[in-house]
């Protein structure tokens, strides 16, 4: 027995729907010419897939420079690249004497403190000698693998400056390290010394006068380069005083003492006479210099705005100094 033929209704050649923006559409082809024209386009499209030989080309991928004229194609700027983040600069390690006096640490860290509101960021630490805590060898240890600059808080050459700076720096060999010169001479010491002396009562009316005169006390080395300097900061000061005397004086392992050098004023006429106190921060050797002044003692440096100046300035000049030979001469020439 054989089954019923079913009889599917012939099929149109092309679907009586057509396609838009990738979804089936249910609007009808209206017209004859319309089915006609989407013939003969299919009918091309598919004629210029086969080359003369019969043969049937490949196909490509349209891309935008295949359509579009140079003008035409859109340009985008190259996004611009991420500049390298800054190294962080050396580390400013201030080098203090130290002091048993309990004003001296205190000093210290207030011209710490203005030296960081002068540069925001820069990484400002303490070490010290002897006497307080922290002690330098303990602060490099704590520097391992940094850069940083040593800056002494120191007026001039001598014996911290020239060893116990080089030696400490040698004996921290995980911290790479340049020693800057010491504070002084230079005109911004200078400039902190006659700020102090007008706090001090000190009248510019003096200046040029037969009756005034000044003794720079320092604490006074038996390094003859020490010396010099304090003698070369007394000439600058006493041209800042507009000529007024200015006899450099030491409290200790050198001549003349602070009393001597106001009797031996005293004995020219000069007196009217005034007590630069050539310290970084209050002490022994400050405190007597100043009870031998018949009137009241200029305060030590301190944390004198000219100080913070002085110290950023020895920093930079030793980051500027790229050669051995010239952190050599300039300790030299300081």
């Amino acid at each position: 027995m054989t089954e019923p033929s079913t009889q599917q209704p012939r099929r149109s050649p092309l679907p009586p729907t057509d396609t838009h923006s990738g979804g089936r559409s249910t609007v009808p082809l209206d017209s004859t010419a319309q089915l006609l024209a989407r013939i003969t386009a299919q009918l091309g499209t598919q004629l210029s897939l086969v080359s003369r030989n019969g043969t049937r080309r490949p196909m490509h991928r349209t891309r935008p420079s295949d359509t579009l004229r140079p003008s035409d194609t859109p340009r985008h700027p190259a996004a611009p690249r991420p500049s390298p983040a800054e190294a962080a600069p050396p580390t400013l390690l201030v080098v203090a004497h130290g002091s048993r006096d309990p004003q001296a640490l205190r000093t210290v860290l207030a011209l710490l403190d203005r030296v960081r509101d002068l540069r925001p960021g820069l990484d400002v630490r303490l070490g010290h000698i002897e006497l307080n805590q922290p002690l330098l060898p303990d602060t490099l240890d704590g520097l391992r693998g940094s850069d940083a600059v040593l800056v002494p808080l120191l007026l001039g050459r001598g014996h911290h400056v020239k060893h116990d700076l080089p030696a400490a720096a040698a004996a921290a060999p995980s911290v790479r390290t340049r020693i800057a010169a010491p504070l002084g001479p230079h005109p911004l010491l200078v400039e902190a010394l006659y700020g102090r002396l007008v706090e001090a009562g000190w009248d510019p009316a003096d200046e040029g006068g037969r009756r005034a005169a000044v003794v720079l006390a320092a604490a006074g080395s038996r390094d003859p380069d020490s010396a010099q300097d304090t003698r070369r900061t007394a000439r600058m000061l006493a041209e800042r005083l507009g000529g007024v005397p200015v006899v450099p004086a030491y409290a200790s392992a050198a001549t003349p003492t602070v009393p001597a050098a106001l009797r031996a004023l005293a004995a020219r006429g000069r007196h009217r006479t005034f007590v630069a106190s050539y310290f970084t921060a209050p002490g022994r050797f400050a405190s007597a210099a100043a009870s031998a002044a018949p009137r009241t003692a200029a305060v030590p440096l301190g944390a004198h705005p000219a100080m913070a100046r002085l110290l950023l300035h020895r920093y930079d000049q030793a980051l500027s100094a790229t050669a051995p030979s010239e952190m050599v001469s300039l300790l030299a020439s300081a």
